[in-house]
C-alpha cells in the first residue's frame, strides 16, 4: 500500500526549481500523483501529493529541510490518507467571469458552503479585457454536489446570486 505526502513550497521563482525538487523525490523512490504549479508574481508555488513505500516517503521527509534551505523555498508537508470515493456526489464545473472587483471568490464560497458543497478545485486569474483593456476576474472551480441536491434548484439560485453581482457564470456537470 502507497504511503502519502502532501508537500506545499513557495519560494522565488527561477529556473531549476522544479528540476530539483522532483529529482529528490525520485531518487527517493517517490511518485507524484498529483501536483499544482504555477509562477505568481514573481513566486513560485507548487502544491505536490507525493506516493511511495514507508521508506521513501521518510527520505523525502528527512531531505525537504535541508532542500527547502538550499532552494530558498518556505516547505511545509504532511502526511495523507487516502481519500474515500463518495459516490453520492456529483461533480460540477462552476466558471465565472467579471469585472474584477474585491470580494468575488469569498462570494462564491460563502453559496457554496451555505448548501454544504464541496469546493474540490479552484483557479482564478485576472486579465485586460479585448479592445478596451478593462480589468477582468475569471474563476474556475470544481465542485462536488451532493446527489440529494435538486439541481435545476441550485442551478436557478446560483444564476439570481450571480445576477445580483453582475457575474458572467456557468454551472455544469464536469467534464471527465
Amino acid at each position: 500500500m502507497d504511503n502519502r505526502l502532501v508537500i506545499a513550497a513557495i519560494g522565488k521563482d527561477r529556473p531549476g526549481l522544479i528540476d530539483r525538487l522532483t529529482r529528490m523525490i525520485l531518487d527517493s523512490g517517490g511518485n507524484i500523483a498529483d501536483s499544482r504549479m504555477t509562477a505568481l508574481a514573481g513566486d513560485f508555488a507548487v502544491i505536490l501529493l507525493v506516493t511511495g513505500s514507508w521508506d521513501a516517503i521518510a527520505r523525502i521527509e528527512d531531505q525537504l529541510p535541508r532542500l527547502a534551505e538550499r532552494l530558498d523555498l518556505n516547505v511545509t508537508h504532511r502526511r495523507a490518507e487516502a481519500a474515500q470515493p463518495q459516490p453520492d456526489l456529483l461533480p460540477y464545473a462552476v466558471d465565472v467571469v467579471a469585472l474584477d472587483h474585491p470580494g468575488i471568490v469569498h462570494g462564491l464560497a460563502h453559496f457554496f458552503s451555505e448548501r454544504g458543497i464541496n469546493i474540490q478545485d479552484l483557479s482564478t486569474t485576472t486579465y485586460a479585457a479585448a479592445h478596451t483593456g478593462t480589468p477582468m476576474f475569471a474563476v474556475h472551480m470544481l465542485i462536488s454536489v451532493p446527489a440529494s441536491q435538486h439541481i435545476a434548484s441550485l442551478r436557478e439560485e446560483f444564476m439570481d446570486f450571480c445576477d445580483q453581482l453582475n457575474l458572467d457564470a456557468v454551472l455544469e456537470p464536469a467534464k471527465a
